[in-house]
């Protein structure tokens, strides 16, 4: 095995390692999720080179200054104030979704007008319209971190994956029976998993276009899924009030995560792979250990359905948005709620954290959406503007740009 170069990687923040093995390139990543600017970097350096044999004493030098380079990063204040940039009237009919590519340079959003449409973020133009579904498209994702590919799931029962570059039409996967209403890409972009009405999740070929598995065993509607961080395994949540776990490779069930007593809302894994968080209609969500499937937390506290649910991208974070119109922060280590986000007059139909952690951003029926600062709970800015509810809200990979998308037809950028 021999060290050809470092990559950095600030969010969460690890050290990429490409090393060549058997005349082949392969790349391993050091996680430094516990990183801090307290963080000493001789220890860490030390730490490091007793469980990384290819971190020589000739390359210790040069990891040290990665580490220095990753918290200086993090030590930068996060004062940034987001401006209103541009409105798009991205469609006629009303959207559906909105999703960035890795480096924040361009967005797609979804349509009842059966249209996905991509756009450049800098200028707000139209770069390009995918055009082919007969229905709604309903979930679409670019396949980051390439950005090459867009995956769009349409209420016609298909899912067609495009190129991002040119918009030609690469494959259309039939095969199930109802809606597909969620997809996602494996982080190696070599597969699309599926969900659908008909009660399965699929999964499909990149390259080849066929039928990889079909994942049967909900009795109801999947309505959401994710891919751990190795693509591994995947996670569904369906509204049947269970939640399964999937060994990719051989299609098989794992686990089913029973303990929910409504629909499920959303599931993600955390970074590590080591966790499984889960938003639920029965007003808690729920944590779960991967490997043994077992519950390990209720989270309690909402009057109302827990909407949508996520970690930050270090894993030590949960922010859960409920129809009673708060959001919540709560340790996924000791399970405590840490504040409560009061301020919207309306259900909050979707949360994220900013890339750094920092942020947490709401997107409510109000028709605003709003940033709130993660350690005091203070509502930093309202981003107000669009004149129906908001149902999407996106940062970018760097967190300096905000997407929105309304029922009013249109987009929001801010910067």
């Amino acid at each position: 095995m021999k060290l050809k170069r470092f990559f950095l990687r600030y969010y969460p923040p690890g050290i990429i390692l490409e090393y060549e093995k058997g005349g082949y390139l392969r790349t391993k990543s050091i996680d430094l999720l516990d990183l801090t600017s307290e963080t000493n970097p001789d220890e860490l350096l030390a730490e490091i080179r007793q469980s990384e044999p290819l971190i020589t004493e000739s390359r210790a030098d040069q990891v040290k200054q990665l580490i220095l380079r990753l918290q200086q990063k993090q030590g930068q204040q996060d004062h940034h104030r987001f401006c209103f940039f541009k409105e798009l009237k991205a469609h006629i009919l009303p959207l559906t979704n909105v999703a960035f590519d890795k480096s924040g340079s361009r967005f797609i959003t979804g349509s009842y007008d059966r249209t996905c449409r991509v756009w450049d973020t800098a200028s707000g133009t139209e770069l390009h319209t995918l055009e082919g579904h007969r229905n709604v498209v309903y979930a679409i994702a670019f396949n980051n971190p390439y950005g090459d590919k867009i995956a769009t799931g349409s209420f016609d029962k298909t899912c067609k994956l495009w190129c991002a570059e040119t918009a030609k039409c690469f494959h259309t996967f039939r095969g199930h029976m109802a809606e597909i209403v969620c997809l996602a890409f494996n982080p190696q972009s070599t597969l699309v998993a599926t969900g659908s009405m008909d009660a399965t999740a699929k999964l499909w070929d990149v390259e080849t276009g066929e039928e990889v598995a079909t994942l049967t065993g909900h009795t109801a509607e999947v309505l959401s899924l994710c891919f751990n961080t190795v693509g591994s395994q995947l996670v569904t949540g369906s509204f049947d009030h269970t939640v399964a776990i999937w060994d990719v490779a051989s299609g098989r069930r794992v686990h089913t995560l029973i303990g929910h007593r409504g629909e499920i809302s959303n599931v993600q894994f955390n970074w590590d792979c080591s966790l499984i968080v889960t938003g639920s209609m029965d007003k808690t969500c729920k944590l779960w250990e991967a490997v043994s499937g077992k519950c390990v937390a209720t989270l309690v506290g909402h009057k109302e359905e827990v909407l949508d649910v996520c970690f930050d991208l270090s894993g030590q974070l949960i922010a859960t948005a409920s129809a009673d119109g708060t959001a919540r922060v709560f340790s996924a280590t000791t399970h405590q709620c840490l504040v409560t986000l009061e301020g919207h007059d309306g259900e909050i139909s979707k949360i994220c954290f900013s890339p750094q952690g920092s942020r947490v951003l709401t997107a409510s029926s109000d028709k605003t959406a709003r940033l709130w600062d993660v350690q005091s709970g203070v509502c930093l800015q309202v981003l107000e503007g669009h004149t129906d509810e908001i149902f999407s809200c996106v940062f970018n990979y760097e967190g300096d740009t905000i997407i929105t998308g309304s029922k009013d037809n249109t987009c929001r950028i801010w910067y």
